[in-house]
């Protein structure tokens, strides 16, 4: 017998979406990029850091959301997408306005970015110093420590280009992933329906095997039977 379908499905879990966790990572490596490199007076500045917090924490929300509301997870994985977007617009602003060069997409240093799946802003901050270490011609792999901020400092231009830049890789990836979470929850939406589909079918479930009662002539059902 197959198993009757929950009128609340399983939802939240966002933690373990790779779009969560890429944005997460995104949202961690702009706070730190905007402390460092973007006038604390300035607007964009909140600008930036809001829209990345917004790409995180509408995807969670959406993910908790859709345990009722199909729509409200759609509606709100969209506002998480145009959130990236408008940050990625940002970063791009940041370099062309300062005269440092946008990587191209096809770019080695971002795909090097991509396949070490950093997990942390620190280990994202290994990589800006290891492609810096080799723009100037000094060998090695270094860390994220105290010694990686102290070269950030000595060079904030250089630092600022590879920082922006592979922020821009990371907000790629956070927008590819969350582009194809929107599809899947479209086919999904346009085949099983929302909540008040499901609540239809959970009640026409629970019906099922309740079939009418024949009556004998002259006798009234009693209180309990189900016609």
């Amino acid at each position: 017998m197959a198993a009757k379908e929950p009128l609340i499905p399983k939802h939240g879990g966002y933690r373990h979406l790779k779009s969560f966790q890429v944005s997460q990572l995104v949202f961690d490596v702009t706070a730190r990029f905007c402390d460092r490199y973007v006038d604390r007076r300035s607007r964009t500045r909140d600008q930036m850091v809001q829209a990345a917090r917004s790409g995180v924490q509408n995807i969670a929300e959406g993910s908790q959301a859709s345990g009722t509301s199909k729509k409200t997870e759609l509606k709100l994985t969209n506002v998480a997408r145009a959130s990236l977007e408008e940050l990625r617009l940002d970063y791009e602003d940041f370099l062309r306005q300062r005269g440092l060069c946008l990587w191209d997409r096809d770019d080695p240093r971002r795909a090097e970015l991509i396949a070490r799946r950093c997990a942390a802003a620190d280990a994202v901050a290994a990589w800006a110093k290891d492609v810096h270490d080799r723009r100037h011609g000094q060998g090695g792999r270094g860390g994220a420590g105290k010694a990686s901020m102290v070269s950030t400092k000595s060079t904030p231009s250089t630092y600022a280009e590879i920082s922006a830049n592979g922020a821009l890789a990371l907000l790629a990836v956070a927008c590819s992933l969350l582009d194809r979470q929107l599809a899947s929850l479209a086919r999904a939406f346009e085949s099983e329906g929302g909540f008040t589909e499901r609540l239809y079918r959970v009640r026409s479930e629970n019906r099922k095997g309740v079939g009418r009662v024949v009556l004998e002539p002259g006798k009234l059902p009693s209180r309990t039977t189900r016609l």
